[in-house]
């Protein structure tokens, strides 16, 4: 009986077995995270023949170089060098893209030791990763319920098997500095394994799990972003954002990671505003600044300080020249002239939630008398108006 396929994402592949019983294992690519789109494939370069990049859990991956002599490509199982042992990842890129990817990680091949590629990934290497990540799960929720025996501050969010089983790294938060010796001889003793562990952030951890942000795309910690900078909330202030932490904060608990994208245009179109600390002067009364729009340069003034009812726009070159004339004491005639008042722009949504707002309006029948109640009905007001 052939078993269903399993997609595991966490590496890029999707595994099945063959009607004979044996494991096949196939790159899928665009599933896994921190995937690079090898938009030089099909150029050869003799210089960066042999370099290649291997993937292994998550965002874990490496450059290696091919010393076996075999013919390697993109998607082909390998077995690399490792601190102990040998590990077990697939290709990903291959040819001179590689040469882009040690550029950016400032990698020099002429001075950087390269760990090697021994050789193609055998059938019973293949069962044998197999069965250690198989295990993954389990020793990772074992391992929880240590740490929280031991009464360690610390949260194991992830655990990954070397390709040979012999070693596992375990991914853990923790807010201050734990002291993890008897933790590492428990764990030695449980899984009977060589133990090395790893802290982590919390953005780290939310890349390492992955998700859906607010915006409806894949988080971009897990899709592309390696190095992480430091958010603060000035960037959200430089937008006239909403300081609310609900709004703000990411699946990872700490401020969202695009909140860096759009600040230097903002910090840049902040340079071209003038500063208006006081009301503006005109002959009919003063104009107070009511807000911003900072990306398209207008700023609205209302002569009601307390009321956005009636606001009128002008442009950021408009204000700067009327913060000189009323320095000179000169006064424009009114704001009213020339400006046309700012309509709404937004459309209210009440009603919009309404579950039957999609449905077509029925037209009400009148129902006609039918002959000889409508004669009596014109007997009796004959009647009435006799009497009457």
């Amino acid at each position: 009986m052939i078993e269903s396929k399993r997609y595991d994402c966490s590496r890029g592949c999707v595994v099945e077995r063959n009607e004979s019983g044996e494991v096949d294992c196939t790159y899928r690519q665009g599933c896994c995270k921190l995937e690079v789109y090898d938009w030089l494939a099909g150029v050869n370069q003799e210089q960066f023949k042999d370099y290649f990049e291997v993937r292994f859990k998550n965002t874990r991956k490496g450059i290696y170089l091919n010393t076996s002599g075999q013919s390697i490509k993109t998607g082909d199982l390998v077995i690399v060098e490792a601190a102990n042992g040998h590990d077990l990842g697939i290709v990903t890129l291959e040819g001179p893209i590689v040469a882009r990817q040690m550029k950016c990680r400032r990698i020099d091949p002429e001075t950087f030791e390269f760990k090697k590629i021994y050789r193609k990934a055998k059938l019973f290497d293949v069962e044998r990763w197999q069965e250690a990540i198989a295990r993954e799960h389990e020793v990772m929720i074992r391992s929880r319920q240590i740490a929280a025996e031991l009464g360690l501050e610390m949260k194991i969010g992830d655990v990954e098997f070397q390709g040979d089983g012999t070693k596992a790294i375990f991914y853990y938060i923790a807010d201050g500095r734990v002291d993890f010796r008897q933790l590492i001889k428990v764990f030695a003793e449980e899984f009977r394994i060589r133990i090395e562990m790893k802290q982590i952030g919390a953005r780290q951890e939310a890349g390492l799990i992955g998700g859906l942000g607010v915006c409806g795309r894949e988080l971009c910690c897990s899709n592309y972003i390696s190095s992480f900078q430091s958010i603060t909330t000035s960037a959200a202030r430089c937008q006239d954002l909403s300081l609310n932490p609900q709004k703000l904060a990411g699946q990872c608990g700490k401020l969202k990671c695009c909140l860096n994208y759009e600040t230097a245009a903002y910090m840049d179109a902040q340079t071209r505003i003038p500063k208006v600390h006081n009301p503006l002067e005109f002959e009919d009364g003063l104009a107070y600044l009511m807000k911003t729009d900072i990306l398209r340069e207008i700023m609205y003034f209302s002569y009601d300080s307390s009321s956005f009812a009636n606001l009128y726009p002008l442009s950021a070159s408009e204000v700067r020249e009327i913060i000189k004339m009323n320095r000179n004491g000169i006064r424009p005639e009114s704001l009213k002239e020339g400006v046309e008042q700012a309509a709404p722009e937004f459309i209210t949504a009440v009603g919009d939630d309404a579950i039957n707002r999609f449905d077509e309006a029925k037209k009400r029948k009148k129902k006609r008398k039918s002959g000889s109640n409508r004669h009596k009905g014109d007997k009796k007001r004959n009647q009435e108006k006799k009497e009457s």
